[in-house]
């Protein structure tokens, strides 16, 4: 995948997440498996 496409879904799910855990009211399940696929893109990226 083109590293602008893994930049800009990375800084979709971080908002997504951030707007999530703000309400507070998320399903933990979904919000780990949003979480998990930010670590993947991040990786993917070497930006750990």
């Amino acid at each position: 995948m083109a590293v602008n496409m893994l930049e800009t879904n990375l800084q979709a799910l971080s908002n997504t997440i951030a707007i999530l855990e703000k309400k507070g009211n998320a399903d933990p399940k979904k919000l780990q498996e949003l979480k998990n696929e930010r670590a993947k893109i991040l990786k993917e990226l070497n930006i750990q």
